[in-house]
């Protein structure tokens, strides 16, 4: 698995071989046992929708297409083909309530609809945090509900503390030393500087007075070393809590521990923290513009990621993709492929609507790809 639950060899050797390990979750993705079924489709045909206009940004030859709201919508293509060019230099811009943009820069004539999107959110795989003091308890805002919890409790009443107290970063029952980052840091001069754990505490981040107080047997520093998934039983109940943890479990990062750094997730580690926190406080009307989503992720993570994608539509917002993998490609609501082929060959609308219909289309790559995958079948457009 992820987190605590990898970190070892599972199986190697021949393909066959893997594919015949029980254990190996890419073993069962090889024999085919992540295969997605067929989704409901959404029918986005009479709703809301953006147009752009005359988009001719790079090689886009005068560009002019709907976008439906409501919906998952895949914008595919080969690589070259203007896809991203069509989201993030044209859409994007064009949305973008600060009216900065530069009018010789202007790369389309114009958009309509706009008036039905309430903000735009650009999710990537870039790191959204950098600071050790960043961790999934402080970013849901769950830990404020957590040092409630103990700041309630007796002992800690009688010790005069408050939720405060609790906390690492700010002066009050944080180690003075380390100011509650539980390390320091020494400067290596022309080297990488150099982390180790704080001789005051330890590493425990918090004076020892403060560790004393307990919630049902465990201290604060007990808590944020829990996975996600354990936090969410231990605070069963406490919707303050729980409500805003279990939607990071609910994308597959119930492994992660409430205060593992942020600076240490990877690319899709970060992206799944953002469907999260759009599942814990979304804004109805908002469009998702995702960029692959899919890149890095094991078959197994796909599912987790549509089911995600389909959440964040539940909840009154838009997605829209730019996508290869046949898989979501497929699950989509619509469909815009994008080329036909790259560079000067591409830039031009070849198709749009539902997957069964761009699966029809004479000149759709996508199309083609699509109207040979199996029901069920796994695949990646190349």
């Amino acid at each position: 698995g992820a987190g605590r639950r990898g970190g070892e060899i599972v199986a190697s050797g021949s393909v066959d071989e893997i594919r015949a390990d029980p254990i190996s979750r890419t073993g069962a993705a090889l024999r085919g046992e992540f295969a997605l079924p067929r989704r409901a489709r959404r029918d986005l045909s009479g709703g809301k929708r953006l147009r752009i206009v005359g988009a001719h940004a790079n090689n886009l030859q005068d560009v002019s297409v709907d976008l439906p709201l409501g919906g998952l919508v895949a914008v595919t293509g080969v690589s070259g083909a203007g896809k991203s060019t069509l989201l993030h230099e044209v859409l994007v811009p064009a949305l973008d309530p600060r009216g900065s943009l530069d009018p010789s820069r202007k790369v389309w004539e114009r958009i309509e609809g706009g008036e039905h999107v309430s903000e735009v959110v650009v999710v990537d795989q870039s790191p959204g945090a950098r600071t050790a003091r960043s961790n999934p308890a402080t970013v849901t805002k769950a830990f404020d509900a957590i040092r409630q919890r103990f700041a309630a409790t007796r002992e800690a009443k009688a010790r005069g503390f408050t939720a405060g107290t609790f906390s690492f970063n700010v002066a009050g029952g944080r180690c003075d030393a380390c100011e509650g980052a539980g390390e320091v840091q020494i400067d290596m001069q022309f080297l990488d500087d150099l982390r180790v754990p704080c001789d005051a505490c330890g590493g425990r981040r918090y004076r020892r007075d403060v560790l004393d107080v307990r919630v049902d047997g465990r201290t604060i520093l007990d808590v944020l070393e829990m996975s996600l998934e354990q936090a969410c039983e231990l605070f069963e109940g406490d919707a303050r809590i729980v409500g805003r943890l279990e939607p990071l479990v609910r994308v597959g990062l119930g492994y992660l521990t409430l205060g593992q750094p942020l600076s240490t997730l990877s690319g899709g580690e970060h992206q799944r923290l953002r469907l999260g926190q759009a599942l814990v406080g979304g804004t109805r009307g908002a469009l998702y513009v995702f960029d692959e989503p899919t890149t890095g992720l094991h078959p197994s993570d796909i599912a987790v990621l549509l089911d995600c994608l389909d959440a964040v539509v539940d909840a009154g917002s838009s997605v829209l993709v730019v996508e290869h993998d046949l898989d979501v490609v497929r699950a989509a609501d619509w469909v815009i492929d994008v080329g036909p082929g790259g560079g000067p060959h591409g830039g031009r609308i070849v198709a749009e609507g539902p997957p069964e219909l761009v699966a029809n289309a004479p000149d759709s790559l996508t199309g083609r790809l699509l109207g040979t995958l199996d029901p069920g079948s796994a695949g990646r457009a190349s």
